[in-house]
């Protein structure tokens, strides 16, 4: 189970450029469906990075499913060289993303995210829209079991604001 409180502000005090995605932004726009990883959508400028690489050392960043004991360097150059990292911390299992179907890079991510108040900072999470996007792009039958839920929280905004 993530350390969700923990995670978002460890990443938040390291002044990370990042967008949460995934169950987690679908949880905040009042989703029931249970998630148990973080997936955030990251700047890959490269300072970003280096913070992202420095934050998470503290948290033992490995290869999540990987065999126990296989090398891997946690380090601004392995995220320069990659671009999906799914990982296990010690608070948790966090998908690093670096672009999200349906929606784009980070700077398209970014553009169709909303401020959240959570923890007592605020947040970038994937805009409920985006997130409608990026799980039909996404196709996979989780995502497919969550998109009634989420075009009818949709639909239910749309009506509060009429209101």
């Amino acid at each position: 189970m993530i350390r969700l409180r923990e995670i978002l502000l460890l990443l938040a005090d390291a002044e990370l450029d990042f967008v949460i995605v995934g169950g987690v932004a679908a949880s905040i726009h009042g989703s029931s469906y249970a998630t148990f990883d973080l997936d955030l959508c990251y700047s890959r400028e490269q300072t970003n990075l280096e913070r992202l690489a420095a934050a998470l050392q503290a948290v033992r960043p490995r290869l999540r499913g990987a065999p126990e004991g296989l090398p891997f360097v946690w380090d601004a150059k392995t995220l320069r060289n990659g671009m999906n990292f799914t990982l296990a911390t010690n608070l948790g299992d966090l998908d690093l993303l670096g672009e999200i179907s349906g929606v784009g890079a980070y700077p398209e991510v970014r553009a169709a995210s909303v401020q959240v108040a959570l923890f007592g900072r605020s947040f970038a999470v994937l805009s409920l829209e985006a997130l409608i996007r990026s799980k039909q792009a996404a196709a996979r039958p989780k995502d497919q079991l969550s998109l009634p839920e989420l075009k009818a929280l949709l639909e239910a905004g749309a009506k509060a604001g009429e209101s």
